[in-house]
């Protein structure tokens, strides 16, 4: 759901932000760095890149057809209300 590529510059950054005592624990502490970010996203209501993507096409072709039915609706107005005029003269 997230790229790894992300994830690793977010661990990279706080990493270099943590004074060097605590650098000097290694690998340890940019495994735990890499869990609790992994575990925070993991817990955020949130959809990939993918999936937004093809919800905004659904969305778009939804709204297409939207317009084209409110076009059809318009017409048909249009022609009942004409022939309810013909009908009266």
């Amino acid at each position: 759901m997230f790229d790894p590529r992300k994830l690793e510059q977010v661990a990279k950054q706080i990493q270099d932000a943590m004074p060097q005592p605590v650098k000097e624990l290694g690998n340890d502490v940019e495994q735990k760095v890499r869990q609790v970010i992994q575990a925070q996203l993991g817990k955020l209501d949130v959809v990939s890149r993918e999936e937004f993507d093809v919800q905004t096409q659904v969305l778009l072709r939804t709204r297409q057809k939207l317009t084209a039915l409110e076009q059809k609706l318009e017409a048909l107005e249009s022609r009942l209300t004409a022939d309810a005029a013909d009908k009266q003269d």
